[in-house]
C-alpha cells in the first residue's frame, strides 16, 4: 500500500510539472520533439500520442487530399482516448490485489476461529471432559487468528479507501487534462488555418 501511495504521489507531481510546462508554451503544435519523449509521465504520454497522431494525420491527409484541421483533430482525439485508457489502467494497477487483501483478511481470521473451536471440541471429545484446561488452548488459538485477521483487515480498509480515492482523483485530473489538451489542439489548429 505504501508503494502504491508513493507511486500515485510521484505520478501526480510529474503530471503537475508537465502541465505547468505546457501552459507556459505559446503553442503546442510547434513544440520541439523533446516534449514527445516524456512518455513515462502520464500527461506526457497523452501529449505525445495526440501530437504524433495529429502530425501523422496531417501527412496522410496531404497525400490523400483530405488535409483539414478536423481530420487531424479527430485522429488526435482518438489517440488521446487510447492513451487515457492506458493511463487509467496504470493508475488502477494492483488495486484488485489490495481489495482482495482487504476483503480476504477477515475471512482468514474467521477460518482460524472456526478451526480453533473445532480443535477445542476435538480435545473435549478425546478427553471426554469439558474442563477449562481442555477448551482454553483451542479457544485461545481461535481468538488469536481472529485478532490477526482484524489486525490486517482494519488498517487495510482505511489504506485501500484512501488509495481508491487518490486513484479516482488522478483519473479525473487526467481526463480533464485530456479534454483541455484536445481543446487547445483544436483552437490552435483552427486558428492557424490549415497548416
Amino acid at each position: 500500500m505504501i508503494d502504491k501511495h508513493l507511486e500515485l504521489k510521484r505520478l501526480r507531481a510529474y503530471n503537475q510539472g508537465f502541465e505547468q510546462k505546457l501552459r507556459s508554451e505559446r503553442t503546442l503544435l510547434d513544440l520541439p520533439e523533446a516534449y514527445r519523449e516524456r512518455r513515462t509521465i502520464p500527461y506526457g504520454d497523452l501529449f505525445a500520442d495526440a501530437m504524433d497522431a495529429y502530425w501523422r494525420a496531417a501527412s496522410i491527409g496531404r497525400e490523400k487530399g483530405v488535409d483539414t484541421s478536423r481530420f487531424r483533430l479527430e485522429h488526435a482525439e482518438n489517440a488521446l482516448q487510447r492513451a487515457l485508457g492506458r493511463q487509467v489502467l496504470r493508475y488502477e494497477s494492483n488495486m484488485v490485489f489490495l481489495a482482495t487483501i482487504v476483503s480476504g483478511a477477515p475471512f482468514m481470521g474467521l477460518l482460524g476461529t472456526v478451526w480453533g473451536v473445532m480443535d477445542a471440541f476435538s480435545a473435549v471429545s478425546v478427553q471426554q471432559t469439558a474442563s477449562i484446561q481442555t477448551l482454553a488452548p483451542g479457544v485461545s488459538a481461535a481468538l488469536l487468528t481472529t485478532v490477526a485477521g482484524l489486525v490486517v483487515a482494519i488498517p487495510s480498509v482505511f489504506g485501500y479507501n484512501f488509495l481508491f480515492a487518490s486513484t479516482k482523483r488522478l483519473i479525473t485530473e487526467i481526463e480533464n487534462f485530456a479534454s483541455s489538451l484536445a481543446d487547445r489542439i483544436e483552437l490552435e489548429s483552427t486558428s492557424g488555418g490549415d497548416r
